[in-house]
């Protein structure tokens, strides 16, 4: 059962307001221009590798595969021509159907201002509505603010046996603080 996500203005702890909405297929310049905005060490924490431009055709897959598949949240504000993306965060359904991939990314100048907990509990939100049970994310042992916002939120936080330059991150939704 594909998750809804109604649109909600929030404000940040700087001050500063974003909408929270669904991503969609038409949001695909604005999400180019945001992977612009994002530096080179958010690209690495992001996608774990240095990347210097976007795949397009993976963006295109994964957001023609929502609502069935994940969610797609973006933060947007009012801008010139329209709106900018300044962060997004995404949940790709495991094979299973009842656990999830999680995903984060706040462009430069946002960074801080309290948007990837407003993000992260947002998706962890929509999982549960959704009926899944687990919520999983393979953050580098590095990115030390990811991982205290993780454990913040709850997730178990262990680094990866096979591979210690990555932690991964597990949430039981159904857990304490779940249905």
């Amino acid at each position: 059962m594909p998750t809804t996500f109604e649109p909600v203005d929030v404000a940040l702890r700087d001050g500063r307001t974003v909408r929270l909405r669904t991503m969609e297929r038409a949001d695909e310049e604005e999400i180019l221009q945001a992977f612009d905005r994002l530096g080179a060490e958010a690209r690495y924490m992001r996608f774990m590798h240095s990347v210097r431009e976007a795949n397009i055709p993976r963006l295109r897959q994964v957001l023609d595969s929502f609502p069935e598949k994940g969610l797609a949240i973006a933060a947007t504000v009012p801008a010139e021509d329209g709106i900018d993306i300044v962060a997004s965060a995404t949940f790709v359904i495991g094979p299973g159907g009842d656990d999830c991939e999680f995903a984060i990314s706040v462009v430069d100048d946002w960074a801080g201002a309290g948007l990837g907990r407003v993000l992260m509990t947002a998706l962890v939100d929509a999982a549960r509505r959704r009926g899944l049970r687990e919520m999983t994310g393979f953050v580098l042992a590095e990115n030390a603010p990811m991982l205290r916002l993780a454990g913040r939120l709850g997730f178990a936080v262990r680094r990866d046996p096979d591979d210690f330059s990555q932690c991964t991150c597990r949430l039981d939704l159904a857990g304490a603080n779940g249905a």
